[in-house]
């Protein structure tokens, strides 16, 4: 139904009752969900709590097993993709669904090119990207341009600029963030602050609290699949947010630890390569947390990658305990007591389609291999049950595939495989990316249990409310170099933007 025909007082979307089961497993169980015109409304809630389930069957990519749907005011019947696009729903995933080889103007209007099957007007086609484009601020973004060749952020405008294409009026964002750059994020939420204006209704998911305190009108919590709360967002602190996600009282965001750094372990000097890492040298204790702060593009993880062997570095050296070492490949990396949690842990962290108990041993077979060969499945068994148990990894069974767990729990699983290898030097890159706020206090745990046996532990993360929470000491990343060295006295987000952003500290 056109905007134009709602009344002021009218929910633009009201779900009403809605349940959906899986295999016998209850996604949702009569939740209820309602969103106005023209306001930006935030939707938590930890992994599995039916976030995405809700949406899917908002925009059609899901069918529900009972209860209605209104979009202004009027039952709908959304069966399929068309349908929530014919009803003005248009979803903006984390990963973009734009065809790469096709220029900024043709992703636009991919659904209409031309007018009635007639041959397409490439200069109206042109004029029309354009005027979209620059009606949201964006007009610097070139029409002709492959949109392959476009940076993460602007390819997120054309997803947004295709859906207002569509006739769009409720917009669906789902961890639109995770990807971008703090000055990126910025420039998104100023679009989505002039669309919420145009009378566009914004259903946000993220697991920053701190976005959606500072984006969202009101937040609707969600907890094992079913309906907790709507708040409006000033009514409510992060702490009281965070206990109707989790169920329990949030003391502080980040657990406390006592530091008690020693000596130096690991050692890098002048490491180079190409253009991304220019004359890197650092050094990290034992029992410390040494953050890698930076805007994306600083080159914090192609530094980590060089360092680790996954890409040939061009010069520099690399010590451990003060003796050098060649490091080639990861597995060289390993062997010297250097593991590394990758960025993406679907490509590189966890191997999906093999069982828990196959990607916790996976780097340490030889403990539990015997004589001829064979491995001790009691032993092994045994191992990795006290790793479940340690890392509070929640899964039905050892033998189910990592792709049945929730993000956080694959990332668990992905940590617990980092601490088979027996590694003394832990770089973990974006250890929370993607996971709800009880899986990132759960890993903050882990990471300080860590630091207390000892272990050195480096990483990069883009939330600076994470670097200053967890890190003992931070280095500051810009154009391949670092830039500044911040102790824990003077980590503040003022410092972390100067540096990171080249302006005077």
């Amino acid at each position: 139904m056109p905007v134009s025909q709602e009344t002021e007082d009218m929910d633009r979307v009201d779900m009403e009752h809605i349940s959906k089961t899986f295999g016998g497993v209850h996604a949702l169980e009569d939740v209820s969900f309602q969103v106005k015109p023209g306001e930006i409304h935030a939707l938590v809630g930890e992994n599995g709590a039916g976030k995405s389930t809700l949406m899917k069957i908002l925009s059609g990519a899901v069918i529900r097993d009972s209860g209605d749907v209104y979009i202004s005011g009027e039952k709908v019947h959304i069966t399929n993709p068309k349908d929530g696009i014919d009803n003005g729903i248009s979803v903006i995933y984390q990963e973009f669904a734009l065809i790469g080889s096709l220029t900024v103007a043709e992703n636009i209007f991919i659904d209409k090119l031309s007018d009635k099957g007639r041959l397409i007007n490439w200069k109206k086609l042109r004029d029309r990207a354009t005027e979209v484009l620059d009606s949201l601020g964006f007009g610097n973004i070139p029409v002709n341009k492959a949109a392959s060749e476009l940076s993460v952020a602007h390819q997120q405008v054309v997803e947004i600029c295709k859906a207002l294409a569509r006739d769009c009026s409720v917009l669906i964002l789902d961890e639109p963030t995770s990807v971008l750059a703090n000055n990126e994020v910025e420039q998104l939420f100023s679009l989505l602050r002039a669309l919420k204006q145009k009378g566009v209704s914004i259903v946000y998911i993220s697991h920053r609290l701190e976005e959606i305190f500072k984006l969202a009108d009101r937040i609707t919590i969600m907890k094992d699949g079913r309906f907790v709360a709507t708040c409006d967002a000033a009514s409510i602190d992060k702490n009281q947010l965070v206990s109707m996600m989790i169920g329990r009282m949030l003391e502080t965001y980040f657990p406390v630890r006592e530091s008690n750094i020693g000596r130096t372990i690991f050692k890098v000097e002048n490491i180079r390569r190409g253009t991304t890492v220019n004359d890197v040298s650092f050094e990290v204790h034992e029992g410390e947390v040494l953050g890698i702060s930076g805007l994306i593009g600083s080159g914090r993880t192609e530094t980590m990658r060089a360092i680790y062997g996954a890409d040939k570095k061009d010069d520099g050296h690399v010590y451990m305990d003060g003796e050098p070492i060649r490091i080639k490949s990861p597995q060289n990396a390993v062997t010297h007591g250097i593991a590394m949690l990758p960025e993406d842990r679907k490509a590189h962290g966890v191997l999906l389609n093999m069982s828990i108990r196959s990607n916790i041993t996976l780097t340490r077979l030889k403990a539990f291999t015997g004589a001829f060969s064979m491995i001790n499945r009691k032993k092994e068994t045994e191992y990795i049950e006290e790793m479940v148990d340690k890392l509070t990894i929640k899964a039905n069974s050892i033998e189910n595939n990592a792709s049945s767990l929730s993000g956080g729990n694959q990332q668990k699983v992905a940590i617990a495989k980092l601490l088979a290898s027996d590694c003394r030097v832990i770089i973990l890159d974006e250890p929370t990316r993607g996971v709800d706020v009880g899986a990132k206090i759960e890993i903050y745990k882990i990471i300080n249990s860590l630091v207390a046996q000892n272990y050195a532990v480096i990483m990069i993360s883009s939330e600076m409310m994470e670097v200053i929470g967890m890190c003992d000491r931070v280095l500051v990343m810009r154009e391949g170099g670092i830039v500044g060295e911040l102790n824990k006295d003077e980590l503040t987000e003022q410092n972390l933007i100067n540096y990171s952003m080249g302006v005077g500290v």
